[in-house]
């Protein structure tokens, strides 16, 4: 039987900013992004709900971890965006604190969405996120974004190189995607989808 589709019951749960006030979860599925890079918009178009993820035209403002509740006790995450040159140093380093600990060490976390400008992959603070939660096993998928501003010789070779900078990476998957165009929406959808579905699967049973 065929799970049925919960991006779509999308709703905001709460945002949180310690570890220790994350909510209960059984599964969930965190985006992650340098500010800027099309966050909000893709987790909009994925979830088809236009503001469920509050886009501005100041990058950073999005200072919390917010939860998404999908089903029950199973969310979407959307982390801080990083790397934006106006947040203080000391900012920085909060949200840097936050982010490893909850990348390495969140068990619920089922994988990680991480979205790329296409016109600017793998910045170092890309490749941190990366270090921080590979070693976890879990699964990763790239959308290089944006991807409606490049031609589609730039778009190919951008997604080889993206491709072939990680291929030493185990679980790491990469596609092109654009908010604008909805081009990859339906793949990374179906993606992120089965992850929910596997995680559901994996759950432990409990005895009577």
């Amino acid at each position: 039987m065929t799970a049925k589709p919960v991006l779509n019951r999308a709703q905001f749960h709460t945002s949180v900013a310690q570890l220790r006030d994350l909510p209960y979860s059984r599964a969930e599925i965190a985006f992650a992004g340098r500010s800027n890079a099309g966050k909000s918009s893709a987790i909009n178009l994925l979830t088809r709900k236009n503001r469920l993820a509050f886009t501005s035209k100041t990058p950073g403002r999005t200072q919390l971890i917010n939860f998404f509740e999908l089903d029950a006790d199973t969310y979407l995450v959307d982390l801080p965006g990083y790397g934006y040159a106006k947040v203080p140093p000391e900012v920085k380093a909060k949200w840097e604190g936050l982010l490893s600990r909850y990348l390495q060490e969140r068990e619920a976390l089922a994988g990680m969405v991480l979205i790329m400008d296409a016109r600017h992959p793998l910045t170092p603070l890309d490749r941190q996120m990366l270090d921080w939660f590979t070693p976890t096993g879990k699964p990763v998928h790239i959308l290089l974004s944006k991807s409606d501003k490049l031609s589609n010789s730039e778009k190919a070779l951008t997604l080889r190189r993206v491709k072939q900078e990680l291929a030493a990476l185990d679980g790491v998957t990469v596609q092109l995607f654009s908010s604008l165009s909805r081009q990859g929406s339906e793949e990374a959808a179906a993606l992120i989808e089965g992850w929910l579905a596997q995680s559901r699967q994996q759950e432990p049973q409990t005895n009577e």
